[in-house]
């Protein structure tokens, strides 16, 4: 249920000028019943002035009468067709002045993991501006040479099932388009739990590529050659002396 604008002073109002119980304010503004007691005590809300919501058009005087009469009446908001869809605003997502200084490294990681998002896309998702990610593309930012890739996720600039929902309208376009993906794009295009439950496909580390087609030697062969007796005559093919011949050393030692 809708709740008024200035629930706390509504209730100070509220409080001081009818005879309406604390349950049936408590419930009206969305505050606990023992909150409204505090504030007839005079122990919560000090100095806090009351906010007529007959004069700011939120409650009518047929309205309290009957929320007086009946204590199990519960106070309806006035229908304000002026306030109809308020909540619905356009423009960037509102980001906490804590995490601004993360945003330039969220966007950095969508530019750099998810080029096929557009500029519209990721200043809708993280809350920020269209020059500002086409300087990060550019890598023309004031800041680059400092910034890290960081999931925007992680961050708590947006939610997973926002980022999945963004990630998969972007694999409908691309399907749409006929282009064909590598397996690093299709990963990137589809969700996260999607991703994790694609079988991994096998390659080849680039530090032995080549080397597909090397074979050892047959075994056969190899235990052939070990068991093959080599002459050590033939081996260093040493020539054959005469028998006849002496040693015509003058060493007395032989």
């Amino acid at each position: 249920m809708a709740k008024p604008l200035m629930a706390k002073a509504t209730a100070v109002w509220l409080v001081d000028n009818t005879t309406i119980s604390f349950k049936q304010i408590a419930d009206f503004v969305g505050m606990h019943e023992l909150e409204i007691q505090g504030i007839a005590d005079g122990e919560v809300a000090v100095g806090v002035k009351g906010f007529d919501p007959i004069a700011n058009n939120q409650l009518t005087q047929e309205e309290i009468d009957s929320a007086q009469s009946n204590p199990l009446h519960k106070l309806k908001l006035k229908f304000n067709p002026a306030a109809t869809g308020e909540e619905k605003r356009r423009g960037p997502r509102y980001t906490p002045l804590s995490k601004r200084q993360d945003r330039p490294n969220s966007i950095l990681w969508l530019v750099k993991f998810h080029p096929e998002l557009s500029d519209g896309q990721i200043a809708k998702l993280v809350g920020t501006t269209k020059p500002t990610i086409q300087s990060i593309r550019e890598r023309t930012h004031w800041n680059i040479s400092n910034m890290q890739p960081i999931d925007p996720v992680a961050l708590g600039l947006c939610k997973q099932s926002e980022l999945d929902a963004v990630v998969q309208k972007a694999a409908a376009k691309k399907a749409a388009e006929g282009g064909v993906m590598s397996d690093d794009e299709r990963r990137k295009l589809v969700s996260t739990e999607q991703s994790l439950e694609m079988d991994a496909e096998p390659k080849i580390p680039t530090a032995i590529e080549g080397l597909e087609t090397f074979s050892l030697r047959d075994d056969a062969e190899e235990k052939e050659k070990e068991e093959e007796v080599v002459d050590a005559d033939s081996f260093f093919n040493l020539p054959k002396g005469d028998d006849s011949e002496e040693d015509e050393s003058d060493d007395p030692r032989f």
